[in-house]
This record gives C-alpha cells, sequence and structure tokens, in this order.
C-alpha cells in the first residue's frame, strides 16, 4: 500500500503511569447512561522527552460508560515534571472491548493490551519554558489497564 504524503510521522515521548483510587457511580444517569468518578492517587512520568510525577489526587477521570459498553473517558489531571514546572493534562478517549473482557476489567483482573482498544488525545497546559513545546504538538496516547492502574504511552505527532 502507498503512503500518503501527509502521512503523520509518531515520537515517543513517555510513559505515565498512574494509580487510581475512590471510584464512586452515577447508575443511571438521566441520560440512560452510567457516570464514574476516579481518582488520580499517584503516579509517575518517564520518558526521552519528560519525566516525574502525577500530583496525588490533583484531579480524576470522569468517565461516561455507554449502554453499548464503549468507555468515554474525560481525565484531568496535574503533573509535576522533575524541575518542578506544573503542568495539565486533560485527557480524552476511548475503551472498549469485548463483554468477556470488559467484564475482567471491570473486576480489576489483568488482561492482555491486544484484547481491548483504548486510546486517549491529550492536551497540555505547559508554562512558558523548557516544557511549553507540551502545548504547542498535537499528541496520542496508547493505554494499557492494568489493575488498580492505569499506563499510558504518549507520541507526539510531527
Amino acid at each position: 500500500m502507498e503512503r500518503h504524503p501527509f502521512e503523520p510521522k509518531l515520537e515517543y515521548a513517555f510513559t505515565i503511569s498512574i494509580e487510581l483510587a475512590g471510584v464512586q457511580w452515577v447508575r443511571p444517569t438521566s441520560m440512560g447512561a452510567t457516570r464514574a468518578a476516579v481518582y488520580a492517587a499517584a503516579g509517575k512520568v518517564e520518558g526521552p522527552r519528560l519525566n516525574g510525577r502525577v500530583i496525588p489526587m490533583s484531579g480524576g477521570d470522569f468517565p461516561l460508560v455507554r449502554p453499548n459498553g464503549v468507555i468515554d473517558f474525560d481525565a484531568r489531571y496535574l503533573l509535576e515534571a522533575d524541575d518542578g514546572a506544573i503542568i495539565y493534562l486533560q485527557n480524552r478517549g476511548y475503551r472498549w472491548a469485548g463483554e468477556e473482557v470488559m467484564a475482567r476489567m471491570a473486576r480489576n483482573e489483568a488482561v492482555d493490551p491486544r484484547d481491548y482498544y483504548m486510546r486517549v488525545s491529550p492536551k497540555f497546559e505547559a508554562p512558558e519554558g523548557p516544557h511549553e513545546w507540551l502545548s504547542r504538538h498535537v499528541f496520542v496516547g496508547v493505554a494499557e489497564k492494568l489493575p488498580g492502574a492505569n499506563s499510558i504511552h504518549y507520541f507526539v505527532v510531527l
């Protein structure tokens, strides 16, 4: 297959490993879906372009679980870079899989990442200076659901 001349290139930037805690549910919402709230308890940022930590309890994810099982993410929390800079992160994305795999993840069991789709489109707000590049690029995140945690691998679109 011929490549399109405008096909974007991706460069691995960093991974955020985040521990989740305190899930709450609104079941069902007035729209017939289920809304959850799960908090960013702790985490770390590691990679060639950014290192630091997730600021504990600085936010969380408020996913909407659709009647068809698709999870629509809306996560917002703060990162602290190794140099002390505070960075705001918003992730929007989706997770879905077959019924059996989704049930295993709901029970917090380990599942092979090849058995589900979990992608995010992040937006960063970083201060002027060495991390400003985060606020000037589009990213794609490929996520892993781990028991009690998520690990999201971020790629900058070049």
